[in-house]
C-alpha cells in the first residue's frame, strides 16, 4: 500500500515537473517572438475558423469568407444560443427592398469566454410576410450587396473597440472578458447604396420602436445607438437557462485567465494556449451552429 501511494505521488510530482518545464519553454518561445511573428502565426491559426485579429485594439473580428457564411441566419440560432454558451441581446430589423425581404440584425453579449457584438446583413429569396419571418432561412448577402458598416462597442460607457469595414457580418470579440448583455452598448453606422434602401431601413427602425432622436442620418449613412436589453424580460425558465449559462461562462473566463496568466494580451494568451493546450485552443475558436435543415421551435 505504501509503495502504491509513493508511486502515485512520484507520478504526480513527475507530471508537475514535466508540465512546469514545458510551460516554461513555451513562455520563453513566445517571449522570444517579435510582434510581427506572433501576428503571422495567430493569423495562420485563426483564419480557418473565420476570424482575424486587430493588433492595435487586441480584439478579434470575422473574415469575409468565414465558414459561418454558408449557414445564413434563422431565428432558431438565437433560440438555441444559450445551449452553446451564448447569452446575448438581439434586435432583428426586417424591411422589404427590391423584390425581397432584408434583415439587418444586431447582437451584443457573452459568447462563451468572449465578450462581443455583431451586425449581420441578410436577405431572403423573395418577400416574406411578417408572420413567416421567424421561421425563414435568410441568406448572407453576396459580395456585391455588402454594406460599409461601423460598430463601436462600449461596456458601461467604457470604449472596448471600434471596427469599420464593408462586410456582411461585422463583429468585435474581446477574449477572456465577461459581461452581462445589458452592460454593453453599440454605436452602429451603416452606409446604404441609395435613399430607397436607407428609407426602408429607417422606416423599419421606427416600426420597431426607435424614435427620431435615436437615429442620425448623414447623406446615405444611418447612425444609431443599440443599448436595449432583450434578456431583461425573458420567460422564467429561459431566464434560468441564461443565468446557468452565464454562471458557466464566468467560470470559463476565470479559468482561461488563470491558465494563460503568464501573459496579459489576447495575442500572447491564445498563442500560449495553442502551444500548451491545443485541444482547448480549438474549442475556444469553435462556435457551433444549427444546420440549415434544423427547424425553429
Amino acid at each position: 500500500m505504501y509503495f502504491l501511494v509513493g508511486f502515485l505521488l512520484l507520478l504526480v510530482l513527475c507530471g508537475i515537473f514535466i508540465f512546469h518545464g514545458r510551460k516554461k519553454r513555451i513562455c520563453e518561445k513566445i517571449c522570444n517572438m517579435c510582434a510581427e511573428e506572433k501576428c503571422e502565426k495567430l493569423t495562420e491559426l485563426i483564419t480557418p475558423f473565420g476570424y482575424c485579429y486587430d493588433f492595435k485594439q487586441d480584439v478579434f473580428s470575422t473574415t469575409l469568407d468565414a465558414w459561418q457564411r454558408d449557414f445564413g441566419y434563422t431565428e432558431s440560432y438565437n433560440h438555441y444560443a444559450p445551449h452553446f454558451n451564448m447569452v446575448f441581446d438581439y434586435e432583428p430589423i426586417y424591411f422589404d427592398y427590391k423584390d425581397r425581404t432584408w434583415l439587418i440584425e444586431f447582437w451584443k453579449g457573452q459568447y462563451g469566454v468572449n465578450m462581443g457584438c455583431e451586425v449581420g446583413v441578410y436577405y431572403s429569396d423573395s418577400f416574406v410576410p411578417p408572420a413567416l419571418r421567424n421561421i425563414t432561412l435568410f441568406h448572407c448577402v453576396k459580395d456585391k450587396d455588402m454594406l460599409p458598416m461601423t460598430i463601436h462597442l462600449f461596456q458601461d460607457e467604457c470604449s472596448i473597440a471600434m471596427i469599420r469595414k464593408k462586410h456582411w457580418w461585422l463583429t468585435v470579440f474581446d477574449v477572456g472578458k465577461y459581461c452581462e448583455p445589458y452592460e454593453l452598448s453599440m454605436n452602429i453606422g451603416i452606409t446604404f447604396p441609395n435613399e430607397e434602401m436607407m428609407n426602408a431601413f429607417v422606416t423599419a427602425l421606427f416600426e420597431k420602436g426607435y424614435q427620431q432622436k435615436d437615429i442620425c442620418i448623414c447623406g446615405l449613412r444611418v447612425f444609431l445607438l443599440y443599448d436595449s436589453c432583450s434578456t431583461c424580460s425573458l420567460p422564467f425558465f429561459r431566464h434560468l437557462l441564461c443565468r446557468f449559462t452565464q454562471w458557466k461562462n464566468k467560470i470559463f473566463c476565470k479559468l482561461y485567465l488563470w491558465v494563460t496568466k503568464p501573459f496579459c494580451t489576447s495575442l500572447d494568451r491564445i498563442l500560449y494556449l495553442y502551444y500548451y493546450l491545443p485541444f482547448v485552443f480549438r474549442r475556444l475558436l469553435t462556435i457551433k451552429r444549427y444546420k440549415k435543415d434544423k427547424k425553429c421551435h
